[in-house]
């Protein structure tokens, strides 16, 4: 396995209480767990991927019943501090749901000789999800952290989740907790 992780939309807007989003304490709670993924990634020189949302005033999905936000060019479009970031990381703005609709990920990811997306955010119903399934529409194999996502109840995740734990691609997707999936890391890390 050669991963990257890619955290999906973990934005000052996401965070920011003014803003109301039913989202934000689940977000905030999966925070510790992100950075000790991308620590631990880190430190093995696995890629971290930030995939943001980026969108412009006035933008087509903005004609439904969400609210203006994650504005290209303002602080709210921007990685909330509450997780660290180094300068080997890399930032993909995006402009809509999944990380690779119109990007250049699939690009970067091959580029970084990458095999599997290793999935964390918010929302594990729609921007992860998304994400996961373009990644195998890629090439890519898929796993979704599930204890390092969330959405705006823990039921609309705990249903996703349950959805695709036994999905007719499996080894190529995959639903792991975060200890599982360190678990495999190591192994797979240390034998080279």
């Amino acid at each position: 396995m050669k991963p990257a992780i890619i955290v999906v939309d973990m934005l000052k807007d996401s965070f920011n209480d003014a803003h109301r989003n039913p989202v934000t304490p689940f977000a905030r709670s999966i925070v510790p767990r992100i950075n000790r993924l991308t620590e631990t990634a880190r430190s093995q020189s696995i890629p971290v991927i930030f995939s943001m949302d980026s969108f412009l005033p006035g933008d087509f999905i903005f004609g439904g019943k969400m609210k203006e936000h994650s504005l290209r060019g303002t602080p709210g479009a921007e990685i909330t501090d509450e997780l660290n970031q180094f300068p080997t990381d890399h930032y993909s703005p995006k402009r809509r749901f999944s990380a690779f609709f119109k990007t250049d990920l699939d690009q970067t990811l091959r580029l970084l000789d990458v095999d599997t997306a290793v999935i964390a955010g918010i929302n594990s119903h729609w921007c992860v999800l998304g994400s996961a399934l373009d990644a195998l529409a890629n090439d890519f194999r898929a796993i979704i952290l599930e204890d390092c996502c969330a959405s705006y109840t823990r039921e609309i995740h705990e249903t996703t989740m349950n959805l695709y734990r036994k999905n007719p691609l499996f080894p190529l997707f995959r639903i792991l907790t975060l200890d599982a999936f360190l678990g495999e890391l190591k192994p797979a890390r240390s034998s080279q």
